[in-house]
């Protein structure tokens, strides 16, 4: 009996110093392992104890809203692109991370709130979802139709975890079925990173079995579970990466990822050989996300509105057909603008394929509301997003015989009960409805209309030096003010108020993907072909090549519904891609697309590279309608290097694992 305690106490220590010296490798997650077993008896005992332990595992992931701040955080999002920018504090718990990254403060030492939210946490659920994948058959007495669902519920999971690595570290360490033991020698754990390739085809693969077990819809109590839905418009998100210039060959790919090699056996992480096809295969994922039905009506559309006496006419040259053939009878501003201030009925609106209620996003609109109203007023838009968006007429503001940056408007003008007051400058007169959407400009109109003491409701912001919202009141603390004159109020509702008798605020969703996404993304992948590819989906069939007529039935929808005109169908490959990438760049500004998008297309340090501006804030007056770069050290310190394409491992994880590559350039 001492004998055996004695091995018993020898096995202990040994699996401790094991552990210690592993330091908890990050992908392993070796910390939790214990507890974890310990329960599994009793977790595969009942159908509920698997199901709890599988939805444990989806809690693990962080609210998909976390886009701006907060340790939590997941991804370096809006702040860290040439769309946003802020002046607040960047704590040292990680809140504005995209801001700590752009500033340079996140490296291999110290990789940030980032590593911890997703490298770690995702191979924690990849675990999870490993062991329920692997023990699922000692369920007692699980039906098969439980069993199923259990089945494409975790492999989704699973595919998901693996989905955030890749976009954000790049590409994983595929553990496919495996449980990785919590006693095995050091040469166990070291293991090395698949390829690009390899990872792609590995996540899809596992969206695509995910999605035969997965219900099409959901009853609204399960409004933001993902659905057979969610798993195809990833895969097609994925697959258009997969296709775009910066991993799929070319020019791109050589100048980011040409000495990129594994050291194991000297393969490319990013494949260097070009390959038309994949943008077939993406066209062909988009395709069939658009073809989903529910009843013999399409499961997906765009979100629209009815206009009423409200709705101002539409330009001449807007066909007035009844959408999705036209902009008739609906409501562009509404239609735009309702999906995201919380007006719309989230869980029955046919554009959000994925989409999750956030607790975090609305927190995070005090960042974009004035200062002196309880807000914070300092979550900025830069110029180069503003004169992004098109004039009413879709021409832009360099063509444009209405665009003027001298004078101001001399009337009030009030359009499907947007107000925009007289006095406004003529920069914002006559622009597309997404503009008013989205943007909080000086002279801008303020509901509040939940507040309803004097105020605190129906006021009007401005962002020169001595206004009450402007860089020198005392009340914006320093920092809480916009540096570019600009704010965002794509979040915020009419209602929204932070301060005053009864102000309260509108629940907000966040869009994960909707099928705005699927649409313009299937027009990309169309453009970029030069011949026909022949793609099989789901045992049918297709030929997909640079069609012209279903180019412009995508992207127009996405046009029309904004109240523009549509594309000529006469345009060069070169420049329909230019108007796609403008495109996405409006349609969701501050929707954490636009981070990807720029890497992707291989126009990341170009578009980065340019400088931040915006509007005067330390000018009054006339004095302030004029571009500067903002009077800040933080614009001068932001960092534009090749290495930023992917976020730093750990450096602690490095030198745990021989075998493992760091990403190119840290």
């Amino acid at each position: 009996m001492i004998a055996l305690s004695i091995k018993k106490i020898i096995s202990l220590f040994l699996a401790t110093i094991a552990i210690l010296l592993l330091n908890s490798c990050d992908y392993l997650n070796i910390d939790s392992y214990f507890s974890d077993e310990f329960k599994q008896d009793s977790i595969f005992s009942q159908k509920r104890y698997v199901e709890a332990y599988m939805w444990g595992a989806a809690e693990l992931f962080p609210d998909e809203g976390q886009i701006f701040s907060t340790s939590t955080q997941s991804t370096p999002g809006p702040l860290a692109t040439d769309e946003a920018f802020t002046m607040f504090n960047i704590a040292s718990d990680g809140s504005y991370g995209g801001m700590r990254f752009v500033q340079g403060m996140i490296n291999a030492e110290s990789p940030g709130p980032f590593f911890n939210t997703t490298w770690n946490t995702s191979y924690k659920v990849i675990r999870k979802c490993n062991t329920i994948l692997t023990r699922i058959d000692e369920v007692p007495g699980l039906g098969t139709t439980d069993r199923m669902n259990i089945i494409g519920m975790t492999r989704f999971l699973r595919a998901y975890a693996y989905y955030r690595i890749i976009v954000d570290y790049g590409p994983p360490i595929l553990l496919y079925d495996e449980i990785v033991e919590n006693n095995a020698g050091l040469e166990y754990y070291d293991k090395s990173r698949s390829t690009y390739d390899e990872a792609i085809e590995y996540i899809c693969s596992e969206f695509e079995e995910a999605a035969k077990y997965m219900p099409t819809t959901l009853p609204i109590l399960n409004f933001g579970r993902p659905t057979k839905g969610a798993a195809y418009a990833l895969v097609a998100r994925l697959r258009l990466m997969h296709a775009s210039p910066l991993f799929n060959g070319g020019q791109a790919a050589r100048s980011y990822f040409g000495n990129w090699t594994r050291k194991s056996d000297g393969a490319f992480y990013v494949s260097q050989n070009q390959d038309e096809k994949r943008w077939a295969i993406a066209a062909a994922a988009c395709k069939r996300v658009m073809e989903m039905s529910d009843g013999g009506n399409p499961l997906y559309k765009l979100y629209t509105v009815e206009r009423d006496e409200f709705t101002p006419p539409l330009p001449p040259n807007v066909p007035a057909d009844d959408f999705p053939n036209g902009a008739g009878r609906i409501d562009p501003y509404h239609s735009y603008a309702d999906m995201f201030d919380g007006e719309c009925v989230a869980s029955i609106n046919p554009e959000f394929i994925w989409a999750y209620k956030s607790s975090s996003l609305g927190s995070y609109m005090r960042g974009a509301f004035p200062a002196d109203r309880g807000g914070w007023g300092g979550l900025a838009v830069t110029q180069k997003m503003v004169d992004a968006f098109y004039m009413a007429d879709g021409t832009t503001i360099q063509e444009s015989d209405l665009y003027t940056e001298t004078g101001f408007m001399d009337k009030q003008q009030v359009f499907s009960n947007y107000q925009l007051n007289a006095g406004v400058s003529n920069m914002y007169a006559n622009r597309e409805v997404r503009f008013y959407a989205n943007i909080g400009f000086s002279g801008c109109y303020w509901p509040a209309l939940s507040a309803t003491d004097a105020g605190n409701s129906k006021f009007t912001v401005t962002y020169d030096y001595s206004s009450s919202s402007g860089k020198s009141n005392p009340n914006v603390g320093g920092v809480n003010f916009t540096p570019t004159g600009y704010v965002i109020k794509k979040y915020i509702h009419p209602m929204d108020a932070w301060q005053g008798v009864n102000a309260r605020r509108m629940d907000k969703v966040f869009p994960i993907i909707r099928y705005a996404e699927i649409l313009l993304s299937y027009a990309e992948a169309l453009n970029n072909l030069t011949q026909s590819h022949t793609i099989d989906t789901d045992g049918q069939s297709q030929t997909y090549s640079r069609d012209m007529q279903a180019i412009a039935q995508a992207f127009n929808q996405v046009r029309f519904r904004a109240g523009l005109p549509g594309i000529k169908g006469t345009e060069t490959p070169e420049e329909m891609q230019a108007l796609i990438e403008k495109e996405r760049m409006i349609e969701f500004l501050y929707e954490n697309r636009r981070y990807y998008d720029v890497r992707r297309w291989g126009i990341y340090e170009e578009s980065e590279g340019t400088p931040i501006t915006g509007m005067n804030v330390d000018a009054s007056d006339e004095g302030y309608f004029q571009r500067v770069v903002p009077n800040t050290s933080r614009i001068g310190s932001r960092v534009v290097n090749k290495k930023m394409i992917f976020l730093p491992i750990s450096r602690t994880e490095i030198r745990r694992l021989p075998s493992f590559d760091q990403n190119p350039g840290w």
